[in-house]
């Protein structure tokens, strides 16, 4: 272990590659917000990033993927929530809810409680263009597959079958997305986040609570 380094903690090669990996991001969804997803080539993205088309193609395998990017973390966050709830005692879904609703306190984007303008002009040019809308559902079924690997790894006896961890999944994914989605359109629709909190709140607990009855988890 390199001194002054915590153990799992990137080194200094994946934190620059961190670092450039979000600039072309961040230069490439101004684009697209400035004109249009499908108005914008891979090589303006790059020469505004100013780097070569096969670079830009080291870290984004697809033009997609730098709007996607802001969604690479959260890929299999619910399966390292139900990770780390197992080893602290709590079941999954307890563990997942209290994450939720903890993500609705900060006004975390991912739950769609969040109003600040950057992030509603972004969800606008997500949801509005057809490629990404299509590449969000590859993310989806990935998060979705982890998530299930997280609920079977670890929990015997009895153990949970695995079609049964799947099954499980995709109603917790589905309700993830239903909730946020919810919360989106209510903020577009004119909510303020802070005026609408108690009532995403009280939706979390309540889809939660029928997970619960339904699901032996």
């Amino acid at each position: 272990m390199t001194p002054g380094r915590e153990a799992g903690a990137p080194g200094l090669r994946e934190r620059k590659k961190e670092r450039t990996r979000q600039a072309l991001s961040d230069a490439a969804v101004a684009l697209f917000l400035e004109r249009g997803f499908d108005a914008v080539s891979v090589a303006e993205v790059a020469a505004a990033a100013e780097v070569s088309k096969p670079t830009l193609f080291r870290y984004f395998p697809a033009k997609e993927d730098l709007v996607l990017h802001r969604f690479a973390d959260h890929e299999d966050e619910s399966a390292r929530v139900v990770t780390a709830g197992r080893a602290a005692g709590t079941a999954p879904l307890d563990a997942l809810c209290a994450h939720l609703l903890d993500g609705l306190d900060r006004r975390d984007p991912v739950t769609g409680l969040c109003d600040h303008p950057s992030v509603l002009a972004y969800l606008r040019l997500l949801f509005g263009t057809p490629a990404l809308v299509g590449r969000l559902h590859a993310y989806r079924v990935r998060s979705e597959a982890a998530l299930a690997d997280a609920l079977a790894a670890g929990s015997g006896p009895p153990a949970v079958d695995p079609l049964a961890a799947r099954l499980a999944a995709g109603q917790i994914v589905t309700v993830l997305r239903v909730l946020a989605e919810e919360n989106t359109a209510r903020i577009a629709a004119g909510a303020t986040a802070d005026a609408l909190a108690p009532d995403a709140a009280a939706a979390a607990e309540l889809a939660f609570r029928g997970l619960r009855e339904g699901l032996s988890l």
